[in-house]
């Protein structure tokens, strides 16, 4: 695990991307919820002592451990499954910020469940979501999360933990006297292609790689974000599209733990916004089920591409906030079926109502999954007015 001079690091680099994730400034007062696996104590303790220092009031929740997750899952019955515990929602509805603290002591645990239960338990949460999407959207609410070494991920990684542990340390410039002046600096970087990618005029995104023939379409009142503090690390810029516009093939060259389950090969196949066709070299049947979790599972969310020259992540970490951030040679680009991000909305918060999203495409579901590729490509925005724009290529953007 860390030194001390690490998690004190982490700890304010974490605070740095909560005040950094929410539109209006905390207060004094304000209720934060740090929510963490067992083998993050260390740091969630570190992190205790900061939120009390700087006038929080913090609430802690230990999540369930791997036996315990799998014991709920094999033992529930249809009304354990969907119970929601007195105070949750009493508890969403005034909290103004949540840290969570992911460190898996398993990653295939679930590997042996229908995911059919697994969606069914999401899928009754998921109006808890709403409430904090809601409330962040009013600016009253904000998010961050960051990961800690574990057996699991380094033994799944293919890596020892001091390489994991030494990979987070150099992603989160926790080797750096005063991370958060590094996370300054990425931000300004990042803010320049945001500004730039948010003054063409889009009509479609084309996304061409070994394994990928995508057509992206951006839609009305959307711009770009990023690098906005909700993830530790996080170096992606996105955008969430209107999921009406998405035709094509995507593939996932790099694997993907799951609520429990390793899938790895999924190759999507779109058609007026929907995937038609879902393959994958394993966890088939899992994918399948993710996908017909909800309505909107099987369209896209997200649409996600991270520069090499941002991210110092350089191996695959078996861990969704690495991987969908990963530098290497090409960069990435990831999308994410399910749930959109109403915040890349291009306007008033106010005026986002449900009726609002459907019209101008924005995706709502239970399921939000994060599919990453790696190959070299080239994403080719196609102007409204006509003509084409190289936005990425050979993992950069091209904006000179």
């Amino acid at each position: 695990m860390f030194d001390a001079i690490q998690l004190d690091r982490y700890a304010k680099t974490l605070l740095w991307g909560l005040n950094k994730a929410r539109k209006e400034p905390f207060a004094k007062g304000d209720i934060v919820l740090v929510r963490y696996d067992k083998d993050a104590l260390p740091l969630a303790e570190a992190l205790w002592g900061l939120l009390l220092e700087r006038g929080f009031s913090p609430v802690q929740r230990m999540n369930p451990t791997w036996g315990m997750e799998l014991g709920f899952f094999e033992r529930a019955d249809d009304d354990q499954l969907v119970f929601i515990p007195p105070g949750d929602e009493e508890l969403f509805t005034n909290l103004n910020g949540l840290i969570s603290l992911i460190a898996p002591a398993s990653l295939t645990h679930l590997a042996g469940i229908d995911p059919k239960r697994i969606g069914t338990m999401l899928v009754a949460r998921k109006f808890l979501r709403d409430i904090l999407e809601k409330r962040e959207e009013a600016g009253s609410f904000g998010w961050t999360l960051c990961a800690c070494p574990t057996k699991a991920q380094a033994e799944s990684a293919g890596i020892s933990m001091e390489a994991y542990q030494e990979q987070i340390v150099k992603a989160c410039y926790l080797d750096q006297a005063d991370p958060m002046a590094e996370w300054d600096r990425v931000w300004r970087e990042a803010q320049a292609v945001k500004d730039w990618l948010n003054g063409l005029a889009v009509d479609h995104f084309h996304v061409q790689s070994a394994g990928c023939d995508l057509r992206v379409t951006p839609g009305e009142r959307r711009h770009w974000l990023g690098i906005s503090g909700h993830n530790i690390p996080s170096f992606e810029l996105f955008l969430s599209p209107d999921w009406r516009g998405t035709r094509g093939v995507y593939f996932a060259d790099q694997p993907s733990f799951r609520s429990g389950n390793f899938v790895r090969g999924v190759r999507l196949e779109f058609t007026a916004g929907r995937v038609v066709k879902a393959t994958a070299l394993e966890g088939q049947e899992f994918v399948r089920k993710q996908l017909e979790m909800d309505e909107g599972a099987c369209r896209l969310g997200e649409f996600s591409l991270t520069d090499r020259r941002f991210s110092r992540i350089d191996r695959f970490m078996a861990n969704t906030l690495f991987d969908e951030n990963y530098g290497g040679e090409f960069g990435n680009c990831h999308v994410a079926v399910g749930a959109s991000y109403s915040d890349t909305f291009a306007g008033e918060p106010s005026e986002l109502t449900r009726e609002r999203k459907d019209e101008l495409g924005f995706n709502d579901s239970a399921l939000h999954w994060d599919l990453v590729n790696t190959e070299d490509k080239e994403v080719t925005a196609h102007l409204k007015g006509g003509g084409t724009v190289r936005i990425y290529a050979h993992g950069e953007f091209q904006t000179t």
